[in-house]
């Protein structure tokens, strides 16, 4: 059975507490006022039910005003330079669903991400609605896309990815691969709240939209794409505002009992 209905005080996830290696505002260099990364959440896959309200009953184990970055359909030269230089400068950790013809076609920029600190995560090879496919077919292409980011950035892959958290594609999932998935020990990642980014608009209105949306969620896992231009020109001012705004940026990652 799909473990969907499980509350989330029970879903078995652990804290660690910040490490050196993440920067918080006052160790960010030359950026005392930076936003900084709050602190780290590890999570098991392995008991990790669905996460993300807009599709699934339960989400990270956030605070108030906590936010987790994620961006999709990366790595794109152009909009995801400025991206990483943009979380880069402000000492923020984020996670990437990266698609693996993006990652093969541009390895120099997914490696960049990593060295980064960032978190990365899987997104498919091509970006199908896997709903529309057979679960065979659906299958292999997450296996594609695992192979194709993990041989980029760590020069080998398996079945079992290096890091196991994956997003569907339009979040066109079904029972059926979210209990696959689930066997796999793989954590299938949603969202609590987007700015509709795949919508053209300025980087102004985006900001503004999400802020709002940001305001009435209260926090919570934040969905963008950074293969769009006005995310791109966007995430400096919104990083800013969450600073403003006494926001908080938690960086998820696989506990170290799901990672090889």
């Amino acid at each position: 059975m799909i473990r969907t209905t499980l509350l989330p005080q029970i879903l078995l996830l652990s804290m660690l507490a910040l490490p050196p290696a993440v920067a918080s505002a006052a160790e960010c260099p030359g950026h005392p006022d930076a936003l900084g990364t709050g602190r780290v959440l590890a999570i098991d896959p392995a008991t990790t039910a669905p996460l993300g309200r807009k599709h699934f009953p339960n989400t990270l184990p956030l605070g108030p005003k906590e936010v987790v970055l994620t961006f999709d359909d990366g790595p794109w030269p152009g909009p995801t330079d400025r991206v990483l230089a943009a979380l880069k400068h402000e000492c923020v950790r984020a996670t990437f669903f990266l698609l693996g013809r993006n990652a093969v076609a541009h390895p120099a920029l997914a490696r960049r991400a990593l060295a980064q600190g960032h978190t990365m995560a899987h997104h498919t090879f091509s970006h199908p609605l896997l709903s529309h496919m057979s679960i065979d077919r659906a299958e292999t292409e997450i296996d594609k896309g695992i192979g194709a980011v993990d041989t980029v950035l760590y020069g080998e892959a398996s079945r079992t990815p290096k890091t196991p958290f994956f997003r569907f594609p339009g979040f066109a999932s079904s029972p059926a691969l979210l209990e696959r998935l689930a066997r796999r020990g793989i954590a299938v990642f949603g969202a609590d709240l987007w700015a509709s980014d795949w919508n053209k608009m300025s980087p102004r209105h985006e900001q503004e939209l999400l802020l709002k949306r940001l305001t009435a969620a209260g926090g919570g896992i934040v969905l963008l794409h950074d293969t769009q231009p006005h995310t791109a020109a966007m995430l400096p001012d919104f990083l800013r505002a969450l600073k403003r705004g006494g926001y908080r940026v938690v960086h998820v990652v696989a506990s170290g009992a799901s990672r090889r």
